[in-house]
Order: structure tokens, then sequence, then C-alpha cells
């Protein structure tokens, strides 16, 4: 994203087109404006297009590209978070994770951070004082975008071996995407452990309606396998809350062991602090449309559409097959 050009839409309220086509703002242009009776809200968004340059490509590399989108069209594509959830560190699953468990020196330790994952000389530096129990060093090393780390040491500093009150003196929605990074981190190895029945639903299993989102229990998988080849349907897999609703047999056979392996049950994500996650059902794949490849030079150009929710990465995974570690 940080090389990435977007084109995106906004609502201004009470501002005459022409002054936004006026607009000289660096690094951005204002393609068109119009007035329109109703303003963009959260979950307007349909989808994403995407226009993505392959550099230092293998000769042949179109053609083994051209058979895995055809895959892609065909199967769908494997819904994944990926590792841009998990923050700078890739670490904010584990904080989540300590949250869920109670085990809040393991989530403050977290957002202390792993020195060895840090290339910053002073921020390296302030973790290790932290780990030789040299607080105030600690607090003193700590650059300055690092206020979240500086502000959980003082509170800890007035209050030792208090993890818990430290830990809430982190922004409560910075704790809210802790949270919500475990459950996407649950959530990508149950994907991984359903992928070879990515493309179809199986007896006990939550199917997703594409066109409206509902849900709805499967009770007799070979009736539905027509609808799941259409693209109709899909398994979904869980964000795990305290509310969100398990399937039954199999699925809920897999589902129940991962919380198990976790030492954790739904009623965990009932977080003190008012942390509650609710949790809901997320579909294990998206549909890839309009997707094409091209050699433009040497690179190739890749070009595709996914809905809201869905990341580019995970059709990037597909092609490139990086290796990945959700846990």
């Amino acid at each position: 994203d940080a090389v990435g050009l977007t084109r995106q839409t906004f609502s201004i309220p009470r501002v005459a087109p022409e002054t936004m086509l006026n607009l000289e703002i660096p690094g951005m242009l204002v393609l068109t404006a119009s007035r329109h009776r109703n303003k963009l809200k959260l979950g307007h968004l349909a989808g994403n297009r995407f226009r993505i340059m392959l550099r230092g490509t293998e000769e042949g590399s179109i053609e083994r590209v051209e058979a895995t989108l055809a895959v892609l069209e065909k199967r769908g594509i494997p819904n994944y978070f990926g590792s841009q959830r998990y923050g700078a560190q890739k670490n904010s699953h584990l904080v989540g994770r300590g949250l869920v468990q109670g085990d809040w020196r393991a989530a403050f330790e977290t957002v202390i951070g792993d020195a060895a994952q840090v290339r910053d000389e002073r921020w390296r530096a302030a973790i290790e004082a932290y780990r030789r129990g040299n607080i105030q060093e600690s607090i003193r090393l700590f650059p300055g975008h690092c206020r979240t780390e500086r502000d959980i040491l003082q509170r800890l500093a007035k209050r030792p071996e208090e993890y818990e009150k430290a830990f809430h003196a982190i922004n409560p929605r910075l704790k809210k995407l802790y949270l919500s990074a475990y459950q996407s981190s649950l959530f990508d190895r149950l994907l991984t452990e359903r992928l070879s029945s990515l493309d179809r639903v199986l007896d006990g299993d939550l199917a997703i309606k594409h066109d409206n989102g509902a849900c709805f229990l499967v009770t007799d998988a070979a009736g539905e396998a027509a609808r799941a080849e259409r693209f109709e349907i899909s398994p979904s897999g869980p964000m795990f809350g305290c509310r969100m609703m398990l399937p039954e047999d199999r699925p809920r056979e897999m589902e129940e062991a991962l919380l198990a392996a976790e030492g954790i049950s739904l009623e965990s994500f009932n977080v003190a602090g008012g942390l509650t996650m609710q949790g809901e059902r997320r579909p294990l794949r998206v549909p890839l449309g309009e997707a094409s490849v091209k050699m433009d030079g040497e690179a190739l150009l890749l070009t595709f559409v996914l809905p809201r929710g869905s990341y580019a990465t995970s059709v990037l995974r597909e092609i490139m097959k990086p290796e990945v570690n959700c846990r």
C-alpha cells in the first residue's frame, strides 16, 4: 500500500463540487466531483478492483499464473486475513491471545515487543532495558512514536506487577484491534485445515449465502453441492466470540478442537474491561472476479476484483506461494 496508487470515492457534506475539483493536496488528485442525495457509509463498499505489477518473474510465469487463476475462479480464493493483520512486529494476535486467555502479563510484554524483530537501535534498546527490569530506562529510550509502550510502562512503574491495570492504559480501540487480530489468526488456522474442502459444504456446516450474507445449517451436503459449485453458497469459518453460532458434526469438532488447543471457550471472548467480542461467521472462500494477467514489458500485470473485506494478498499468496505462519 505504501507504494500503491489507489482510486477512492468519498462523500463530503455541504461542499460545492467546484471547490473539490480545485483542491490541491500533495499526493492526491481529485478526478471527479458531483452531488448525491445520500452519503457513503460503512458497509456501502461492494468490493475492490486491483491492478498489481509482478516484477522479477521467471520465464514461463504467465502460463502458470493463468492456470492458477483458472483454478481460483472455479474454486474461489481462500479468504485469509494474512500477516498484514498482525501489525509491524507480526504479534498483534498474540496480544489478543493473552487478553482472551486472561494472561495480562503475556499481553503486556507482547506489546513491549521482541527486540529481535526491531531494526531501530533505540527501540531495540528500550525493549532490552525492560527485559532487564529497568522500566525507567525503557521509558526514556522508547522512540516518540511508541506512545502505547510508554503509557503502559509508566502505569506499571506506579503499580509494579499490576499488569492488568497497566494494560488498560492502552486506547480501547487499539485493545479491540488486538482481539480482532486474534480472532483473525484463529480463522486463518481453521481455514488452513479446511482447504481441501474449500469449494464444498459439509453436513453440519454453517453455510453463507453470497448474495445476502445469511447463514444456514447444512443438513444435506449432497443436496447443496450444486449451489456450492455455482458459488451461491460457501462454508463459513469462525470469528470466535461469546455469542457466535457454532456449526454441527465434523465442522463443529474442528472448531472446538481449535478452541481447546488454545485453552479457551467462546465465553473467554467476554473479556474484562468492556472488551467483549460477540463473534460472527466469515466465508472460507470468496469469488475471484474479472481476473486476467498479461505481460507488461518484463513484468506481469495482474488484474482482478474481490468483494469487500477480502485481501489481494490472498490472491498473491496462491500465485506466489510464500511460506506463511498464522500462529
